[in-house]
């Protein structure tokens, strides 16, 4: 019922904002207002402070879209082929970089691009007046946004900061959840599905941290305390798996779990259960906690390193970095709660102060196949339309190149314009249905918007519902721009019919250009974000990653990445998921250990170094479907290197490089025999 009740609201305000905006525009004498509901639609979104933050972006790209077509246009305006291949390629090169982005601030870089191409591509027949209608599309544009961002900004706003407090409160929940399952035995089976969820939600915090800005909140949460939180909410992923592994890897030997950090690990789960947010008592606790975890940790190497000591002291310490990951975190919410800017301790500024900014995956090569695609796209679709001097060619070159741009880029790319084609064919013919029917017999506009009201309203409700938002987008545009909503009725219904064919023509070959440019199926995705990520393992290695906290967070964006794609392929999705966050925990181990050979013997540097090449090459080879293990040489490289570590007689370096290698050690090769076995 709460869902409905909100996607009626929704559309309630997206109805009032696009009559408004089509009054406005009639009132003024703008050609063709259907631009301004349009925009309307468009703009709309759930929360207040995405509405506005995309009423700015698409400003920009509307006003920089319409600067290129005002530049363009005159100056091929005698070689209309060479003219659509400039308009190409500036849409091409709009869409490379709106796909690097992957923030909401790509909008501005894509409307740029399809702006262009809805002004000049009509204005090819009739450069002269370019200037005229770039002036009058941005005004239309310009009036449907300035009415989206005032209706949903101030009728009854749903704000960014809400939704970001929710978010942050059930994200917390859910994590420290997770960190109680994994210090239990027997865990449940669907933790480690569960738990990888955690890379989508901290991407979710991004996405709304960078419409903070533009909220319509009384007290905004700084960005960079929400950035400090996605740091401690990175680290818990790893923390928590590494610290099951090693309580699975210790329970598997003959000592077993010592009874004194079982208890420990119970304690560490109750106070993950309530004590974490309890403000009054979460830091006591957590340092109680911390000092015995310290005091219970073993000496490795003093008397030899046993495998099982090194195990107990791994998990001892990783136990130890989850538990502040989660105290940071909720000091960190209560923080972003806090009515004041200044931070409520110096720790908490801290970690503020230590906050960086969101390193994302990044992939030129599908980037630039999407923007080649909707380049050929369109040069295919002049070249017929010029040739064939089809008068609704312009309109169908521009819809396809708008379709590529919207839809290139995805996975089930055809698919996805194929159901866009069918919203698109479903809004043509309710769109026949009123402007020869209904829309005739109007005499005013307060009739006008009681007989578009069911449609619009049922289009709009059905927007705001994911599963249903693409085909109702399709029939949205489809029924807008064919219904009739110009400054006077035309009841031409060749005019019509011509344009309709143009629009669900242009939607067809742009999917017909897909399937033969961009098909790439979520296997292929996963496959190069896998590649990515050992690409970066291997960067890490060799010790040029060395800002962890970015590259951490480019790996986790991965990983949110890798879902939804191995949800769509048979088989078991989790042991990809698996494998990417060992790639995680390998990188971030090798990088730690890669900055410490600066302080190692000679004894020790030596075989780190052959361990960090080793692992430099297996993961730099570049074939993620290959099944090759790591080779016998890497074992026996970190094997050397516990070897030269037990003997340092410097503690606190013995301590830390142990430690790496243990994790090195358990996340390569974690069916070897124990070290004193394998030595």
């Amino acid at each position: 019922m709460k869902i409905d009740a909100e996607a009626a609201l929704f559309s309630l305000k997206c109805f009032a904002a696009a009559m408004l905006a089509y009054y406005i525009a009639l009132s003024i004498g703008l050609t063709r207002p259907y631009w301004a509901v349009t925009t309307t639609y468009i703009t709309a979104q759930p929360l207040a402070g995405a509405v506005l933050s995309k009423a700015v972006f698409r400003t920009m790209g509307t006003i920089l879209g319409a600067a290129a077509a005002v530049v363009l246009v005159p100056t091929f305006v005698n070689a209309p082929l060479v003219l659509s291949f400039a308009l190409a390629l500036w849409l091409g090169l709009c869409l490379y970089i709106s796909q690097l982005d992957r923030t909401p601030r790509a909008y501005t870089f894509l409307l740029a691009g399809y702006t262009a191409s809805i002004i000049g591509f009509p204005s090819v027949d009739v450069p002269a007046t370019i200037f005229d209608t770039s002036i009058l599309r941005v005004q239309e544009i310009l009036i449907g946004i300035v009415c989206a961002a005032f209706v949903h900004g101030v009728i009854f706003p749903r704000t960014v900061t809400k939704r970001l407090f929710e978010r942050i409160d059930a994200i917390l929940d859910d994590a420290e959840r997770w960190s109680r399952g994994a210090l239990r035995r027997p865990r449940a089976a669907t933790l480690d599905r569960e738990r990888r969820t955690l890379a989508i939600d901290i991407a979710e915090l991004l996405q709304l941290s960078v419409h903070l800005p533009f909220d319509t909140a009384r007290i905004l949460p700084r960005v960079r305390t929400v950035r400090a939180l996605e740091d401690q909410l990175s680290m818990m992923l790893p923390l928590a798996s590494t610290v099951e592994d090693r309580i699975d890897a210790l329970s598997a030997t003959d000592d077993g779990v010592p009874d004194a950090v079982a208890d420990l690990l119970g304690r560490v789960g109750t106070w993950l259960e309530g004590g974490v947010r309890d403000t009054v008592i979460r830091d006591v606790t957590a340092q109680h906690l911390l000092n015995e975890a310290e005091a219970l940790e073993p000496v490795p190497g003093e008397s030899g390193p046993l495998w099982h000591e090194m195990l107990l002291f791994s998990l001892l310490s990783r136990l130890q970095d989850l538990i502040v990951a989660h105290r940071d975190a909720r000091d960190l919410r209560d923080q972003i709660r806090s009515p004041s800017v200044r931070a409520i301790s110096p720790h908490v500024g801290r970690l503020i102060d230590n906050a960086g900014s969101r390193a994302l995956h990044r992939d030129h090569g599908v980037a630039m196949r999407t923007a080649l695609g909707a380049v050929a796209t369109i040069m295919l679709g002049s070249i017929f339309w010029i040739a064939t001097a089809w008068d609704q060619g312009a309109g169908a070159v521009l819809i396809a190149g708008v379709a590529c741009a919207l839809f290139g880029a995805a996975d089930n790319a055809s698919r996805q314009i194929d159901t866009f084609m069918v919203g698109a064919t479903i809004g043509v013919v309710f769109a026949a249905l009123y402007g020869f029917a209904l829309m005739p017999r109007v005499t005013d506009f307060v009739t006008l918007a009681a007989v578009l009201a069911p449609a619009l309203l049922v289009i709009g409700s059905a927007l705001a519902r994911p599963a249903l938002s693409l085909p109702a987008l399709g029939t949205l545009l489809g029924f807008l721009n064919t219904v009739g909503l110009g400054a006077t009725l035309s009841e031409d219904f060749s005019g019509f019919a011509n344009g309709a064919i143009g629009l669900i023509g242009g939607i067809i070959f742009s999917g017909l250009c897909v399937k033969l440019f961009l098909t790439a199926g979520p296997g292929s995705q996963v496959a190069r974000l896998v590649r990515g990520g050992w690409r970066d393992v291997a960067q890490r290695a060799r010790g040029n990653a060395p800002d962890s906290g970015r590259w951490m967070a480019r790996m986790l964006d991965r990983i949110g990445l890798l879902a939804p794609r191995l949800a769509a392929q048979p088989g078991d999705p989790g042991r990809p998921l698996l494998d990417a966050l060992v790639d995680l925990r390998i990188g971030h181990v090798s990088g730690e250990l890669a900055a410490l050979r600066g302080t190692m013997t000679p004894e020790e540097e030596a075989p780190v170094a052959a361990t960090l090449g080793e692992i430099a090459r297996y993961f730099g080879r570049g074939d993620p479907r290959s099944s090759d293990p790591p080779p016998a040489a890497l074992l026996d490289g970190i094997d050397r290197s516990v070897g030269a570590f037990a003997l340092d007689p410097v503690r606190a370096r013995r301590r830390a490089g142990l430690l790496l290698l243990t994790s090195l050690r358990r996340n390569l090769f974690p069916a070897a025999p124990p070290w004193e076995a394998a030595a």
